[in-house]
């Protein structure tokens, strides 16, 4: 039988466009955070690990991964998250905090698409794939060795062969860049 599939969800900008950093925003009265937190969750990953850096965050539920190079982009927070992962974590699922359209029938379809067979996996949307992406522990050294500066789990996408699961009718891949998007998702 697999282990448990982990979560990371990558949490530590600074969101100078957004104006705070986007996982203390609230929608519909849920911090963006914790939101991130419930999807992985909810869709049975364990353990979790929230990245952090430019705010201190504290959410329930999940294990803080502080990454003191934030300010590097989110390829360090990407390699942070992976070198806190137990080491027998046969596999992750990555996602971003500010993708509050991405909910727990997403992951699920990545994780059952993982347990099939496949060993990297992404969300697709039209065709494209997109976060949330599922690796499983023989991608470890490659994703981490893609992470650099701003070039997160997406550079992985494009460089490596990925099963992609159509999403388009459980999620939407919508992230936020300004206040204004908060209004516009949904």
């Amino acid at each position: 039988m697999m282990g448990k599939i982990a979560g990371i969800l990558l949490a530590a900008g600074a969101s100078v466009r957004f104006g705070e950093p986007k996982a203390l925003v609230s929608l519909d009265g849920e911090r963006l955070v914790d939101r991130g937190v419930r999807v992985l969750r909810e869709a049975g990953c364990a353990p979790v690990l929230v990245v952090t850096g430019a705010a201190p965050v504290e959410t329930l539920g999940a294990l803080i991964v502080p990454n003191a190079h934030w300010r590097d982009g989110m390829g360090s927070s990407l390699r942070a998250g992976l070198e806190a992962l137990p080491p027998d974590c046969p596999a992750v699922v990555v996602t971003l905090v500010d993708q509050p359209g991405i909910g727990p029938e997403a992951v699920r379809l990545l994780i059952a698409e993982h347990r099939a067979g496949a060993s990297a996996v992404a969300a697709s949307f039209g065709g494209r794939g997109a976060e949330p992406l599922l690796v499983a522990r023989e991608h470890f050294a490659a994703l981490t060795a893609s992470a650099v500066g701003e070039a997160g789990p997406r550079s992985y996408l494009h460089a490596h062969p990925v099963t992609l699961v159509p999403c388009d009718d459980v999620a939407s891949p919508d992230d936020l860049d300004s206040p204004g998007d908060l209004e516009s998702l949904f």
